[in-house]
C-alpha cells in the first residue's frame, strides 16, 4: 500500500531540502543557552521531507524512549512501525523525540519528528497505518507536516510534566499504574510554598542523578510553575520548564513528599539550591518511583509550528460511521 505517496520533486519545500543533519539525525547543538536558541546543523544536506508525531503511551512496558532493542523502548517499536509503512531503513527516517522519558515514565504529549525522501498527498491513511501497527498503550495522537526548521528536542520552548500522588490510607486500584501512593497524609500548603523555591531560573545539580553519556550538561534551569493541584484524593504536581536534567522532576517531587509529610520544613529546598551537591538531597530524600510521572506537553515558537506551503492536512485521526444499520430491529 502506498499511503498516498507522491513523488519528488514536491512543493511541500520550494528547494526540496531539508537543513543538513549529522549521521545520527541530530542538528550540530551546543548547550542550551539562556534563551534556548540552537545553532542550525550545516552539514550534509540531503532531499527529504520533515514530519512532526505527538505521540501519548503508557510507559508500564517499556525501559523508557530512547532507542534499544531490549528491553523495548517507545522509540523502538515507533520505528518498526514507521519503518513497515514508509518502507524505509532506520538510519533514513532519523527519528527524534523531545524528551528521553526514562523506565516506566508515560506521556500524553510526546512529540517527535522523522523524514522521509518523498511527501504524501494525504496523511490520514499512514496516520491510521501506523497505530494499526503499534500496540494498544501507544498511539499517535497527530501527524502533520513540518518545516526544515524543526526540531522536536531542540526546537521546545517549554515542557509539562504531571506528578500524580494517591493521597489515601488505600490505593485506588485503578491509578496504580500511574499515581505514587502515599498512606501519609500530606500537608498541601507547605508542599506549594516549597515549591515556589524552585521556580525561577536555578542551577539545579543538586537535584540530578549521575549524568549519562548523551544528556545535555548545563545544570542550570528555568522553572515558569510548579503548582500542586487536589483533586479529591488525588494530588497532582504540575510542573513546567525550559528542560529537565535527568531525573529531576523525580527528585523535586520526592523532596516535596518529605515536605508535606512534615518531616523537613519548605525552606529546605533554596538551601538545597544553594550546595549543588546531590549528596546533600540524598540527605533528605530518594528519587520518586516513576510511574506517577506523565509528560503531558511540549510547547514551541509558533514559527516552528507553521505549516510549509502545499503540504497534506494534519491528520489528528478519523471517524468511521456506518451507514445502514446491519443487525436487525427486535
Amino acid at each position: 500500500m502506498s499511503y498516498g505517496v507522491v513523488g519528488l520533486p514536491s512543493p511541500l519545500y520550494s528547494n526540496g531540502l531539508l537543513p543538513s543533519t549529522n549521521k545520527q539525525g541530530v542538528g550540530v547543538v551546543g548547550l542550551e543557552g539562556t534563551n534556548n536558541t540552537v545553532k542550525p546543523p550545516t552539514d550534509d544536506s540531503f532531499p527529504g521531507f520533515k514530519w512532526r508525531l505527538v505521540i501519548a503511551y503508557d510507559g508500564t512496558r517499556y525501559a523508557g524512549w530512547q532507542f534499544q532493542t531490549s528491553p523495548p523502548t517507545i522509540q523502538c517499536i515507533v520505528e518498526k512501525a514507521l519503518i513497515r509503512v514508509t518502507k524505509l531503513e532506520r538510519e533514513d527516517l532519523r527519528l527524534v523525540g523531545a524528551s528521553r522519558t526514562d523506565t516506566g515514565v508515560h506521556a500524553w504529549g510526546q512529540v517527535a519528528h522523522f523524514i522521509t525522501p518523498f511527501s504524501y498527498d494525504g496523511l490520514e491513511s499512514i496516520h491510521a497505518a501506523l497505530n494499526g501497527l503499534l500496540p494498544p498503550d501507544i498511539r499517535v495522537r497527530e501527524i502533520s507536516a513540518a518545516v526544515p526548521e524543526f526540531h522536536a528536542r531542540f526546537s521546545a520552548k517549554s515542557k509539562i510534566y504531571h506528578y500524580k500522588i494517591y493521597n489515601d490510607a488505600v490505593m485506588d486500584p485503578f491509578q496504580r499504574h500511574y499515581a505514587y501512593h502515599s498512606v501519609y497524609k500530606l500537608n498541601t500548603t507547605l508542599m506549594r510554598q516549597a515549591a515556589e523555591y524552585f521556580v525561577g531560573k536555578h542551577d539545579f545539580s543538586a537535584f540530578v542523578n549521575v549524568q549519562r553519556n548523551d544528556r545535555l550538561l548545563n545544570p542550570v534551569k528555568s522553572v515558569f510553575r510548579f503548582d500542586v493541584i487536589e483533586m479529591g484524593a488525588l494530588l497532582q504536581l504540575e510542573v513546567e520548564g525550559s528542560g529537565f536534567l535527568y531525573r529531576q522532576v523525580r527528585n523535586m517531587v520526592a523532596l516535596l513528599l518529605q515536605i508535606g509529610k512534615e518531616a523537613i520544613p519548605p525552606d529546605i529546598v533554596p538551601k538545597i539550591l544553594a550546595t549543588q551537591d546531590r549528596k546533600e538531597l540524598a540527605k533528605y530524600a530518594l528519587s520518586a518511583p516513576p510511574h506517577g510521572l506523565c509528560l503531558v506537553e511540549v510547547k514551541y515558537n509558533e514559527e516552528h509550528l507553521r505549516l510549509p506551503a502545499a503540504c497534506p492536512l494534519s491528520s489528528f485521526g478519523r471517524h468511521h460511521s456506518v451507514r445502514k444499520c446491519k443487525l436487525p430491529f427486535y
